[in-house]
């Protein structure tokens, strides 16, 4: 009884001792509102997308509660904020926020009477199947479009209007493969033809599968149709392997590659360390102007010493002495490089200085993962040092599989965004996770803020770093380093931590 007695006290004094320690918090938090940051919003600007009925066509005003049967419906007044951190500032801020996606009460366009079309542009990507097999099921089984047509090989098939048609039946599995059912290509685009073709198989809505480039063509193709006065939705929805696409939270399959890429690393993790004296694993990843792929696959592995990206400028003075150390700590190396990284460095190194394009329009980089092996041999040969470098280049294993869960899903949310969006009659838009919800964005600040790339002083950088061990240092040397100083304390639109 005297024990419990004194329990029973302390407890009482603990809880008055927590309801003093409240009061003084909130008295301290208050004086903090009051004399600390201070935040001011003037208030929301909704960001504009195309409607057909603002261009001058008329709707056919369906009901969509007889048409899909759903009942919970996204109204206009609905938006989601794409400023959601908040820095101190004397002026009042103005929020910009992007449309909601989602299914609306009425339709601008009656499904028995529509033909849609789907083409996908670029390269492979995970998840690149799923997108077409949601389109069709959302567009086929519950709009019940009267034809959806599955364009072969990009925009060189939608040139020529190179089509079949897509059913149930044919996508059932598909979302089980990589790749995707309708094949790509890179370039081939003539807007004038694809319009005219468009026009003539009286397609109403055009859902287009691709990346930055794609995008740009895509909202060529809805401003043509719309000086021609067509009632033509084109909707996109955005594609990359590198994560590189602006405004988006992450483009679909990114984080399905950034796994398979830790396969790769562990791969070369195995070589290093079973190759004896010295083993030295090298990974190059794709990443031609943003090194995210690169970053968190090494973040997700753990096992990476040197990660070199296209943001950061590549120093050899520091990164392969810090490998030296690595190795005499550990006996071996692991060291992930993406396709861009380094790019001004090799080209002053070749002879030709005329920069090559492919059909695409996309610069050919120089072959970044051997010139980094052939710099570590070099290395370690002129310091007397063995070291056995194995060099893994699995670019097309990463963008070839399908989506995983987490992708699969995500391809799933966006198609059904791009088919509720244009049969609500809205066009010239793009699906995508804006602070994990989906919106519309309009194609052209889509591609405006496009390629982005992942901030050289944001916390993912230093978070890599952190893992790697490598120097603070390391790329932050020299004449690109002056330039990326200068920058540093910049806000800039196109890039991500």
């Amino acid at each position: 009884e005297t024990l419990q007695d004194e329990w029973l006290g302390c407890c009482r004094k603990g809880r008055a001792l927590a309801s003093v320690l409240r009061r003084q918090s909130k008295d301290k938090m208050s004086e903090m509102y009051c004399t600390g940051h201070q935040h001011s919003i003037s208030g929301v600007k909704v960001v504009k997308v195309d409607h057909l009925s603002e261009l001058g066509f008329e709707s056919k005003k369906v009901s969509n509660k007889k048409s899909f049967g759903y009942v919970k419906f996204i109204s206009e007044s609905e938006c989601i904020l794409a400023d959601i951190v908040l820095k101190e500032s004397r002026e009042p801020l103005e929020l910009r926020a992007f449309k909601r996606a989602g299914p609306r009460a009425e339709l601008f366009f009656e499904p028995a009477e529509t033909k849609v079309a789907i083409v996908t542009c670029g390269g492979l990507c995970p998840g690149m199947n799923s997108i077409i097999k949601n389109l069709v099921n959302t567009l086929k089984t519950h709009y019940g479009v009267a034809k959806c047509y599955g364009i072969r090989g990009g925009y060189r098939g939608l040139s020529a209007f190179d089509a079949f048609e897509l059913t149930d039946k044919l996508v059932e599995d598909t979302h089980h493969d990589g790749g995707t059912l309708l094949g790509t290509s890179r370039g081939g685009f003539d807007v004038e033809r694809i319009v005219s073709n468009m026009q003539e198989n009286q397609i109403s809505q055009l859902y287009v599968v691709g990346g930055d480039g794609t995008h740009r063509g895509a909202h060529k193709i809805a401003d043509e149709c719309h000086a021609r006065g067509l009632p033509i939705a084109v909707a996109g929805i955005p594609k990359t392997i590198d994560n590189d696409i602006g405004v988006i939270d992450r483009s679909f399959g990114f984080m399905t590659a950034v796994s398979e890429a830790t396969r790769a690393i562990q791969a070369a993790r195995v070589e290093a360390t079973c190759n004896m004296p010295n083993g030295i694993g090298v990974v190059k990843l794709m990443g031609r102007s943003a090194g995210f792929l690169a970053a968190y696959a090494t973040l997700a592995s753990q096992d990476v010493d040197l990660c070199l990206l296209p943001e950061v400028p590549i120093d050899l003075d520091t990164a392969l002495p810090h490998l030296s150390k690595v190795l005499e700590k550990k006996g071996h190396a692991v060291v992930v490089v993406a396709e861009g990284a380094g790019e001004d460095l090799l080209r002053d190194e070749e002879e030709a200085t005329t920069t090559k394009f492919d059909a695409g329009g996309n610069k050919i980089l120089p072959p970044v993962g051997e010139w980094l092996c052939e710099q570590i041999k070099a290395y370690f040969t002129l310091h007397s040092q063995e070291a056995t470098v194995k060099y893994i280049d699995p670019s097309y294993m990463v963008r070839s599989i399908p989506a995983d869960a987490s992708d699969s899903y995500l391809c799933m949310t966006l198609a059904n965004a791009a088919s509720h969006g244009c049969f609500a009659g809205f066009s010239n838009f793009s699906v995508g996770l804006v602070n994990n919800r989906t919106v519309m964005i309009p194609m052209h600040i889509l591609t405006d803020a496009s390629p982005r790339k992942m901030n050289a002083f944001g916390r993912t950088w230093e978070r890599v770093q952190s893992i790697t061990g490598q120097p603070r240092g390391q790329g932050q040397g020299g004449k690109e380093s002056t330039q990326l100083e200068k920058k540093k304390d910049e806000r800039d639109a196109t890039s991500r931590d």
